[in-house]
């Protein structure tokens, strides 16, 4: 699928993204992709490709524009190395639900301004840190979210005041949550509260855990990449998105 690169401007300044396609036809729906706690990367514009041959465009941000010329991260060893791991947690810390909020309308609003793509209302997709906020944008931008996806997303449920669960109110969209196993950061616990706070506020989802590890959806990371729990995934995008976006 072709794959172009662009800036995005928001209130924050220029946000580089990288843009997939499908190879004929359009306009099609569009898509943002969130990345993991790694950040854009090849494997990214990969799985952006992959879904945009189901038909959408799909936009990968880089959710880390604010730090002008940020080292990429190794995940097989950041979370080990106390140096890496203090400066990826202090960029994840960085990217709060308000700039969330404030990018994702940047976003919507470069996808809705192009003549390859129709319609108003978009889906999301993310990964780990990126699972949180496509769920957390669902509940900030209701009027602009038609189908809103996590995968092995953490932080969905927190005791803090702004945890996205309690937005789910706000939620227009379909929700979609594929959970990992074993996850500290989204337990069995958290997956029950989840599915009770969407069930009182009447939004249209699912939640369920996949027998995997955090990290089963992305090939970059061979120590838990689950080929199998990868394949549901997708089958998942395609359901839910050809359900919602058309």
């Amino acid at each position: 699928m072709p794959i172009s690169t662009d800036t995005v401007p928001t209130v924050d300044g220029d946000c580089r993204i990288t843009l997939a396609t499908p190879e004929v036809g359009g306009p099609w729906p569009g898509v943002v992709m969130y990345p993991d706690a790694g950040g854009p990367r090849p494997v990214f514009d990969e799985m952006a490709a992959r879904l945009a041959g189901l038909g959408y465009a799909v936009l990968v941000p880089d959710i880390y524009y604010r730090e002008p010329g940020w080292a990429p991260f190794d995940l097989g060893t950041a979370f080990a190395d106390p140096d890496e791991r203090t400066r990826l947690f202090a960029m994840m810390a960085a990217v709060t639900p308000d700039r969330m909020a404030t990018d994702a309308a940047a976003f919507f609003d470069f996808l809705q301004a192009r003549p390859d793509v129709v319609g108003t209302r978009f889906g999301t997709t993310g990964y780990c840190m990126g699972g949180r906020t496509s769920f957390t944008v669902a509940g900030l931008l209701p009027d602009r979210v038609a189908a809103a996806m996590s995968f092995h997303g953490g932080g969905l449920v927190t005791d803090a005041a702004d945890s996205p669960h309690l937005r789910a109110r706000q939620i227009r969209a379909v929700v979609y949550v594929g959970a990992a196993e074993n996850d500290a950061s989204f337990t069995a616990e958290d997956g029950a509260t989840l599915r009770a706070a969407l069930s009182d506020a009447g939004v249209d989802h699912t939640v369920e855990f996949y027998p995997a590890a955090h990290g089963f959806a992305v090939r970059d990371m061979p120590t838990v990449y689950d080929e199998a729990a990868a394949a549901r995934h997708w089958a998942a995008m395609e359901r839910t998105f050809g359900a919602t976006l058309g």
